[in-house]
Protein backbone atom coordinates (compact mmCIF):
# COMPACT_ATOMS: atom_id res chain seq x y z
CA UNK A 1 0.00 0.00 0.00
CA UNK A 2 1.59 3.79 -0.78
CA UNK A 3 0.70 5.87 2.04
CA UNK A 4 2.47 9.72 2.70
CA UNK A 5 5.24 10.19 4.47
CA UNK A 6 4.56 7.02 7.04
CA UNK A 7 7.42 4.71 8.99
CA UNK A 8 7.92 1.66 6.43
CA UNK A 9 9.69 -0.79 8.35
CA UNK A 10 8.48 -2.51 11.22
CA UNK A 11 11.55 -5.07 12.19
CA UNK A 12 9.85 -8.58 13.90
CA UNK A 13 9.92 -9.14 17.54
CA UNK A 14 8.46 -12.81 17.19
CA UNK A 15 9.92 -15.82 15.31
CA UNK A 16 8.27 -17.15 12.44
CA UNK A 17 4.48 -18.19 12.52
CA UNK A 18 3.31 -21.32 10.43
CA UNK A 19 1.94 -18.96 7.34
CA UNK A 20 5.35 -17.11 7.11
CA UNK A 21 7.12 -20.74 7.08
CA UNK A 22 5.13 -21.37 3.87
CA UNK A 23 5.55 -18.86 2.32
CA UNK A 24 9.18 -18.69 3.03
CA UNK A 25 9.01 -22.46 1.56
CA UNK A 26 7.19 -21.36 -1.61
CA UNK A 27 9.72 -18.45 -2.31
CA UNK A 28 12.64 -21.28 -1.11
CA UNK A 29 11.78 -24.20 -3.82
CA UNK A 30 10.76 -21.20 -6.62
CA UNK A 31 14.12 -19.78 -6.43
CA UNK A 32 16.12 -22.92 -6.43
CA UNK A 33 14.22 -24.55 -8.98
CA UNK A 34 13.78 -21.83 -11.65
CA UNK A 35 17.29 -23.45 -13.31
CA UNK A 36 15.26 -26.48 -13.65
CA UNK A 37 12.20 -25.30 -14.83
CA UNK A 38 9.98 -25.90 -11.33
CA UNK A 39 6.80 -23.51 -11.20
CA UNK A 40 4.96 -22.87 -8.19
CA UNK A 41 1.13 -23.37 -9.14
CA UNK A 42 -0.83 -23.39 -6.19
CA UNK A 43 -0.04 -22.45 -2.79
CA UNK A 44 -1.91 -22.04 0.68
CA UNK A 45 -5.10 -22.55 1.67
CA UNK A 46 -7.09 -21.92 -1.89
CA UNK A 47 -4.71 -24.47 -3.61
CA UNK A 48 -6.72 -27.61 -3.21
CA UNK A 49 -6.39 -30.50 -5.52
CA UNK A 50 -9.36 -33.49 -6.28
CA UNK A 51 -8.20 -37.27 -5.53
CA UNK A 52 -9.58 -40.30 -7.63
CA UNK A 53 -11.54 -40.49 -4.33
CA UNK A 54 -13.44 -37.18 -5.02
CA UNK A 55 -12.21 -36.03 -1.98
CA UNK A 56 -10.36 -32.26 -2.70
CA UNK A 57 -6.69 -32.12 -0.75
CA UNK A 58 -5.30 -28.99 0.85
CA UNK A 59 -1.78 -28.86 -0.33
CA UNK A 60 0.62 -25.63 1.34
CA UNK A 61 2.82 -25.47 -1.83
CA UNK A 62 2.30 -27.60 -5.35
CA UNK A 63 5.27 -27.32 -7.92
CA UNK A 64 5.52 -28.38 -12.02
CA UNK A 65 8.45 -29.39 -13.54
CA UNK A 66 8.26 -30.82 -17.24
CA UNK A 67 10.59 -34.30 -17.95
CA UNK A 68 10.70 -33.45 -21.22
CA UNK A 69 7.63 -35.63 -21.42
CA UNK A 70 5.17 -35.60 -18.84
CA UNK A 71 4.33 -32.82 -15.96
CA UNK A 72 5.19 -34.20 -12.92
CA UNK A 73 4.13 -32.66 -9.84
CA UNK A 74 5.19 -32.47 -6.51
CA UNK A 75 3.35 -32.05 -3.17
CA UNK A 76 4.94 -30.10 -0.16
CA UNK A 77 3.67 -29.85 3.54
CA UNK A 78 5.31 -27.55 5.47
CA UNK A 79 5.05 -28.19 9.30
CA UNK A 80 5.84 -25.41 11.65
CA UNK A 81 6.07 -27.65 14.92
CA UNK A 82 8.01 -27.67 17.92
CA UNK A 83 8.02 -31.94 17.63
CA UNK A 84 9.25 -34.13 15.29
CA UNK A 85 7.16 -35.50 12.11
CA UNK A 86 5.93 -39.05 13.13
CA UNK A 87 4.91 -42.04 10.81
CA UNK A 88 1.28 -40.93 11.23
CA UNK A 89 2.35 -37.65 9.00
CA UNK A 90 4.44 -39.08 6.06
CA UNK A 91 1.83 -41.91 5.69
CA UNK A 92 -1.33 -38.94 5.23
CA UNK A 93 0.98 -37.43 2.86
CA UNK A 94 1.33 -40.35 1.06
CA UNK A 95 -2.27 -40.81 0.88
CA UNK A 96 -2.75 -37.71 -0.55
CA UNK A 97 -0.54 -37.93 -3.23
CA UNK A 98 -1.88 -41.45 -4.19
CA UNK A 99 -5.11 -40.44 -4.33
CA UNK A 100 -4.35 -36.81 -5.68
CA UNK A 101 -2.23 -38.46 -8.73
CA UNK A 102 0.42 -36.29 -7.50
CA UNK A 103 4.27 -37.50 -8.57
CA UNK A 104 5.86 -36.89 -5.43
CA UNK A 105 5.82 -35.56 -1.66
CA UNK A 106 7.83 -33.61 0.30
CA UNK A 107 7.53 -32.64 4.23
CA UNK A 108 9.56 -30.01 5.07
CA UNK A 109 9.86 -29.51 9.00
CA UNK A 110 10.81 -26.89 11.51
CA UNK A 111 12.10 -29.75 13.97
CA UNK A 112 13.06 -32.94 12.11
CA UNK A 113 11.21 -36.28 12.14
CA UNK A 114 11.11 -39.43 14.17
CA UNK A 115 13.23 -42.88 13.34
CA UNK A 116 9.97 -44.20 12.04
CA UNK A 117 9.12 -41.32 10.14
CA UNK A 118 11.89 -41.06 8.26
CA UNK A 119 12.05 -45.07 7.67
CA UNK A 120 8.91 -45.03 6.22
CA UNK A 121 9.44 -42.40 3.79
CA UNK A 122 12.57 -43.33 2.79
CA UNK A 123 10.67 -46.47 1.35
CA UNK A 124 7.99 -44.81 -0.11
CA UNK A 125 9.98 -41.97 -1.54
CA UNK A 126 8.66 -39.39 0.41
CA UNK A 127 11.11 -36.35 0.34
CA UNK A 128 12.45 -35.19 4.05
CA UNK A 129 13.73 -31.64 4.70
CA UNK A 130 14.01 -30.03 7.66
CA UNK A 131 14.39 -26.00 7.56
CA UNK A 132 14.76 -23.67 10.35
CA UNK A 133 16.46 -20.56 11.33
CA UNK A 134 19.70 -21.31 11.93
CA UNK A 135 21.63 -21.72 15.44
CA UNK A 136 24.57 -22.63 17.26
CA UNK A 137 24.33 -26.56 16.61
CA UNK A 138 24.40 -25.95 12.98
CA UNK A 139 28.54 -25.21 13.62
CA UNK A 140 28.93 -27.84 16.68
CA UNK A 141 31.18 -30.42 14.08
CA UNK A 142 32.46 -27.05 12.38
CA UNK A 143 34.44 -23.75 12.71
CA UNK A 144 32.59 -21.67 13.85
CA UNK A 145 32.36 -19.18 11.19
CA UNK A 146 30.74 -19.52 7.32
CA UNK A 147 31.86 -17.97 4.36
CA UNK A 148 29.47 -16.73 1.77
CA UNK A 149 31.34 -14.96 -1.11
CA UNK A 150 32.97 -12.29 0.34
CA UNK A 151 30.90 -12.06 3.24
CA UNK A 152 31.60 -13.29 6.36
CA UNK A 153 29.84 -13.83 9.93
CA UNK A 154 31.00 -15.11 12.90
CA UNK A 155 28.08 -15.98 15.35
CA UNK A 156 29.95 -15.48 18.55
CA UNK A 157 30.38 -11.79 17.73
CA UNK A 158 28.48 -8.67 16.63
CA UNK A 159 27.00 -9.34 14.00
CA UNK A 160 25.02 -6.48 11.61
CA UNK A 161 21.76 -5.89 9.34
CA UNK A 162 21.19 -3.40 7.21
CA UNK A 163 17.86 -2.44 7.92
CA UNK A 164 15.54 0.23 5.57
CA UNK A 165 14.15 3.65 6.95
CA UNK A 166 12.29 5.13 4.04
CA UNK A 167 11.35 4.51 0.59
CA UNK A 168 10.19 7.64 -0.95
CA UNK A 169 9.50 7.49 -4.50
CA UNK A 170 8.12 11.18 -4.75
CA UNK A 171 5.39 13.55 -4.83
CA UNK A 172 5.46 13.69 -1.29
CA UNK A 173 4.58 9.48 -1.46
CA UNK A 174 6.65 6.64 0.14
CA UNK A 175 5.98 2.68 0.19
CA UNK A 176 4.56 1.21 3.34
CA UNK A 177 6.05 -2.14 3.89
CA UNK A 178 4.45 -3.91 7.16
CA UNK A 179 5.91 -7.17 6.08
CA UNK A 180 9.12 -8.30 5.05
CA UNK A 181 7.02 -10.15 2.34
CA UNK A 182 5.38 -7.06 1.08
CA UNK A 183 8.39 -6.19 -1.11
CA UNK A 184 7.22 -9.08 -3.58
CA UNK A 185 4.21 -7.54 -4.31
CA UNK A 186 5.61 -4.63 -5.73
CA UNK A 187 7.47 -4.43 -9.96
CA UNK A 188 8.90 -1.03 -11.36
CA UNK A 189 7.41 -1.28 -15.03
CA UNK A 190 10.76 0.66 -16.99
CA UNK A 191 9.42 3.02 -19.75
CA UNK A 192 10.69 0.34 -22.18
CA UNK A 193 8.30 -1.96 -20.75
CA UNK A 194 10.90 -4.10 -18.20
CA UNK A 195 9.48 -5.28 -15.62
CA UNK A 196 11.73 -5.23 -12.38
CA UNK A 197 11.02 -6.73 -8.88
CA UNK A 198 11.22 -4.02 -5.91
CA UNK A 199 13.06 -6.48 -4.10
CA UNK A 200 15.87 -6.14 -6.94
CA UNK A 201 16.32 -2.63 -5.58
CA UNK A 202 15.94 -3.18 -1.82
CA UNK A 203 18.51 -5.85 -2.13
CA UNK A 204 20.85 -3.77 -3.97
CA UNK A 205 20.55 -0.52 -1.50
CA UNK A 206 20.96 -3.36 1.06
CA UNK A 207 24.56 -4.38 -0.16
CA UNK A 208 25.33 -0.60 -0.22
CA UNK A 209 24.41 -0.44 3.47
CA UNK A 210 26.22 -3.36 3.99
CA UNK A 211 29.40 -2.44 1.93
CA UNK A 212 29.51 1.68 3.59
CA UNK A 213 29.92 -0.47 6.55
CA UNK A 214 28.68 3.22 9.40
CA UNK A 215 27.22 1.85 11.65
CA UNK A 216 24.10 3.85 12.97
CA UNK A 217 25.25 6.43 10.15
CA UNK A 218 21.66 6.94 7.77
CA UNK A 219 22.64 6.21 4.19
CA UNK A 220 20.76 7.50 1.49
CA UNK A 221 20.71 6.43 -2.56
CA UNK A 222 18.13 7.56 -4.94
CA UNK A 223 17.77 5.69 -8.03
CA UNK A 224 16.78 7.58 -11.34
CA UNK A 225 14.25 5.56 -13.11
CA UNK A 226 12.07 8.17 -15.38
CA UNK A 227 9.07 7.40 -16.70
CA UNK A 228 8.37 4.20 -14.68
CA UNK A 229 5.27 3.18 -13.13
CA UNK A 230 5.93 1.41 -9.79
CA UNK A 231 3.26 -1.67 -10.01
CA UNK A 232 1.51 -3.10 -6.81
CA UNK A 233 -1.18 -6.43 -7.01
CA UNK A 234 -3.90 -3.46 -5.50
CA UNK A 235 -2.55 -0.15 -6.98
CA UNK A 236 -0.29 1.67 -9.35
CA UNK A 237 1.53 4.99 -9.41
CA UNK A 238 4.29 6.74 -12.20
CA UNK A 239 7.74 7.23 -10.91
CA UNK A 240 10.96 8.83 -12.03
CA UNK A 241 13.13 7.11 -9.11
CA UNK A 242 13.00 5.60 -5.82
CA UNK A 243 14.97 7.35 -2.48
CA UNK A 244 16.32 4.63 0.30
CA UNK A 245 17.27 5.49 3.65
CA UNK A 246 19.26 3.01 5.75
CA UNK A 247 21.21 2.32 8.60
CA UNK A 248 23.21 -0.39 9.80
CA UNK A 249 22.52 -1.80 13.10
CA UNK A 250 24.05 -4.12 15.43
CA UNK A 251 22.92 -7.25 16.69
CA UNK A 252 25.22 -9.25 19.39
CA UNK A 253 24.55 -13.09 17.82
CA UNK A 254 26.32 -14.30 21.08
CA UNK A 255 23.10 -13.55 23.19
CA UNK A 256 20.28 -13.78 20.50
CA UNK A 257 20.57 -16.69 18.25
CA UNK A 258 17.59 -15.55 16.29
CA UNK A 259 18.17 -14.71 12.62
CA UNK A 260 15.69 -12.55 10.63
CA UNK A 261 14.89 -12.17 7.23
CA UNK A 262 17.22 -9.22 6.36
CA UNK A 263 20.39 -11.35 8.18
CA UNK A 264 23.21 -12.20 6.40
CA UNK A 265 22.53 -15.73 7.32
CA UNK A 266 19.02 -16.91 8.36
CA UNK A 267 17.54 -20.15 7.39
CA UNK A 268 19.49 -23.37 6.80
CA UNK A 269 17.98 -25.84 4.79
CA UNK A 270 19.03 -29.73 5.15
CA UNK A 271 17.30 -32.49 2.48
CA UNK A 272 17.76 -35.49 4.50
CA UNK A 273 17.86 -38.14 1.71
CA UNK A 274 20.15 -36.27 -1.06
CA UNK A 275 22.44 -35.06 1.74
CA UNK A 276 22.46 -31.03 0.97
CA UNK A 277 22.43 -28.20 3.04
CA UNK A 278 21.59 -24.56 1.71
CA UNK A 279 21.77 -21.58 3.77
CA UNK A 280 19.58 -18.45 2.83
CA UNK A 281 19.78 -14.63 3.57
CA UNK A 282 17.55 -12.15 2.21
CA UNK A 283 20.29 -9.85 0.64
CA UNK A 284 19.62 -11.87 -2.22
CA UNK A 285 22.33 -15.10 -1.23
CA UNK A 286 21.84 -18.83 -1.47
CA UNK A 287 24.45 -21.14 -0.67
CA UNK A 288 25.01 -24.99 -0.46
CA UNK A 289 27.32 -25.59 1.84
CA UNK A 290 29.27 -28.94 0.28
CA UNK A 291 30.89 -31.72 2.33
CA UNK A 292 34.36 -31.75 2.68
Amino acid sequence: MIKKKKTLQKMRQNNLDWKEYEAITKYIYETLGKEFGVTVVGYGNDCKVQGKSGNFHQIDVLTMQSNGVHQVRTAIECKHLKTKITKDTVMKVLGIINDARIEKGIIVSKSGFTKDATNFAREYNIGLVELREIGEKDFEETPKEIHIGDLLLNIQTIITRPQILNIDIGNNQSIEISDEWDYYNYAVILETQTKIPLIKYVNEFRNEVNLQNKKTEKITKHYEIPNAILFHTTNSVEINGITFTGQLIEIDASKKLSFKLVDQVWLIMKSIFEERVFTFSEIGLIVERKNK
